[in-house]
Order: structure tokens, then sequence, then C-alpha cells
């Protein structure tokens, strides 16, 4: 990658970084949050979920309106306002208030993800993208890593509102570098597109199989993947007997592993195909997902070496996933697309954060029963996945053939 691209990348992971570690940091305060405002899974699950359907709500309206701004200006607009819905997550005072913080961090927060990706997809060739996006995911290892880990240290040394203080704090500090160093992106406003035909381009996604099938596939990784994410942390202390204090080292494991991994990964897709090493990683994730959610009373390093490598396999899956995704559009109308992409993730998130509260339930000493159900279903779905990953590949070897043919006319 050349160095301009470098830096754009690594500016983007960082961002990436706050952008996820607030959406992550939610959940592994289950443990905290539950006993001390008296919350059920299921009440619980609405808390971490109302965060990905007010996401849904506003990328779902910006496929209308994405391609008519410079995607810098509208990423940093979206920033801006999910930095102040994080300052206000830390003041909430039971569960309404952080619900209401929540919807608020979501509906700007619903506009991030998919100017990432635009950005990187509209600024670094194909050909290189799979080592951008492996850079990209470091953004999530390094929640992970450091993040995540030292996000629940302040928990339980403080109090949970430390976290999110934190989160806002370095993400405003970002904010000159990410003004100074982002390049404008609007080659895509040469030719504008008017809202009526926005409109059309939205209902010609649905007639466009090969934008359908990358949309479904999206769906069903992101919910195959985050339906046993919400209730982790209680589950591991609750019902495997890991100490709270030690709940910070499972994410610093898996994110050291998962940050190697992404980097390695995204080399392995470009060099052997997007699509051989997707199929590879899910099939070894699913051994993973099944110790995860059948856990017994196992000896610590044992739980953060399973932990390890499920964040390793999960990366797998995703670093070549949404490289393979986002070369179902033209750049013309990548920004529309991309933000239905963001606005289907974040509906999978919700939706498969709802689904693991209303198929779980806790006892009286918070223990959760029913999470191994949760771990059939990611498996089902992961399998769907990589039967999706195949009608994908050929649908995109041929629409590249058509592409090269016209061009070449």
């Amino acid at each position: 990658m050349k160095r301009n691209e470098v830096i754009l990348v690594a500016l983007m992971a960082l961002l990436n970084f706050t952008h996820i570690l607030d959406f992550m940091i939610m959940m592994p305060l289950g443990n905290i949050l539950m006993p001390k405002w008296n919350l059920t899974t299921s009440e619980f699950s609405i808390i971490v979920s109302s965060y990905s359907l007010a996401a849904f709500v506003s990328s779902f309206f910006a496929i209308f309106f994405a391609d008519k701004f410079d995607r810098k200006k509208l990423l940093l607009f979206g920033y801006s306002g999910f930095l102040i819905g994080t300052f206000a997550c830390a003041f909430a005072f039971g569960t309404y208030s952080m619900i209401l913080a929540r919807t608020f961090t979501g509906l700007f927060g619903g506009l991030i993800s998919a100017q990432i990706l635009s950005i990187i997809a509209d600024v670094i060739p194909y050909e290189r993208r799979g080592r951008a996006m492996g850079l990209l995911m470091g953004g999530f290892a390094l929640a992970s890593v450091i993040g995540v880990p030292f996000g629940l240290f302040l928990a339980n040394k403080y109090d949970w509102h430390y976290p999110f203080l934190v989160v806002a704090t370095f993400g405003v500090l970002l904010l000159p570098f990410l003004f100074r160093f982002v390049p404008n992106v609007k080659s895509h406003l040469a030719n504008p597109i008017k809202l009526k035909e926005r409109i059309s381009n939205f209902y010609a996604i649905f007639s466009n199989q090969v934008q359908i099938t990358a949309l479904l596939f999206s769906f069903l990784l992101v919910t195959g993947h985050f339906i046993i994410v919400p209730l982790i942390n209680p589950y591991l202390v609750y019902n495997v007997g890991v100490p709270q204090q030690y709940t910070p080292l499972i994410y610093l494991v898996g994110g050291i592993c998962s940050l190697i991994s992404a980097q390695i990964i995204g080399k392995l897709a470009d060099s052997y195909g997007k699509r051989t090493v997707f199929v590879w990683a899910a099939i070894v994730s699913i051994v993973f997902v099944v110790l995860i959610t059948n856990m017994p009373h196992w000896q610590l390093f044992i739980v953060l070496g399973v932990f390890g490598f499920w964040f390793s396999s999960a990366t797998g899956r995703t670093v070549p996933g949404q490289a393979m995704i986002t070369q179902a559009v033209t750049s013309q109308t990548r920004g529309s697309f991309m933000s239905l992409n963001s606005c289907v993730q974040s509906l999978g998130t919700g939706f498969a954060s709802l689904m693991s509260g209303w198929i779980t339930y806790s006892d009286a000493k918070f223990s959760i029963h029913n999470y191994n159900y949760l771990g059939y279903i990611s498996i089902s779905l992961i399998l769907l996945c990589i039967l999706l990953s195949y009608q994908l590949e050929r649908k995109l070897s041929f629409l590249d053939g058509l592409i090269f043919y016209c061009n070449d006319q």
C-alpha cells in the first residue's frame, strides 16, 4: 500500500476503534448493570439493541442522501454527533435514560460505517483492498486488545461511567487529525444523481441479484456473529465461574489474536482469494462457537485459549467477507449501497441482540439459561453464509467479466 493509503486506513482504523469500542463496551458491562439496575436478559438486550436499531434508521435514510455529499464531511458530521451521544451515555442514571442516550448515539453512529467503507473503496484499488480491510479490522482488534480490557478495568475499579468518558475524550482528540489527513472524497459528485433517481436506484438494488446476495450475506454474517456476543460476559461470570476481575483478560487475549490474524487474513485473501479464505475461517469458527456456548467450569487458561481462537476465526470471516461485499457495486452508487449495507448490518446486530434476550433467561443468581441455543443458531447462520459466499463469488466473477468486456469495447 502507498504511504497516503496507509495513513488514511490507519486513521479510519482509529476512528473505527472508538466507534466499535462504544458499541462493544456496552455488552461486557452486562454483569455490572444487570445486578445494579436489576435487569433481566431481555431488558439488557433492549439497551444493547437500541444503538443498533437507531443506527438502522439513520443508515436507511442515508441511502437517499449519502451520495449527495462529500464523504469526508458526512463522516465528520456523523462522528461529531456520535461523540456527543457517547458523553451522554456516561451520565445515564437508569434503564430509560440509557436507552435514550444509546438511541441518540446510534442515530449518528449509523452514518459512520458506510462512509468509512465507501472512502476506502473509492480511494484504494480492489487489488489492495484486502490489506486495507485487514488494517481497518485492526480498529476492531484494538478495541478488544486495549479498549475493552481498559474499559472493564475502569468499570471494575471505579464505576461503569468511566469507559464512555474515555471513549468520547479519545474521539475528540482524534477529530483534528481526521480534518487534516482524510482527503475529500467527492468524485461521485461529478455526475450528481437526483432524488427521484436515487429512489429508483434503491429499488434497482433489489432487482440486482449480485447486490441482493451481498446484502443477505452481510446480514447473516453479522447476525450469526452477534447473537452470542451480548451475553458473553454475564455467561462467563455467572455460569462458567470466571472471576469478574479477570474478564478483561478475555478481551485482551482475543483482541491480540484478532489483531494479528486480521493482517495475516488480509494478505491471504488477496493472494488466495477472498471466498476461499472466508470458507476456511468460517468452518474453523464453528468449532469454537460450540465450545463457547457449551462451556463448563474450565480453568482460566483454557477459556482464554478458546476465546483467542474464536476471535481469530471470527476476524477471518469478516475481513474477506467485507472485501467481497464492497465489490458488489460500482463507485457511482457505492455510498448509497454501503449505507444500505450498514443499515442491514445494524438491523442484523439489533435483531441478534434482541433474539439473544428473548431466547435466554436469567435466574435469581443471574446465571444465563438456554445460551447453548444461541450457539446452534449461530452455526446455522454461518453455514448459510458459506453457501452464499459461493453464489456471491460466482456472480461477482460474471460482473467483473461483463465490466471488462464493456470497457474493452
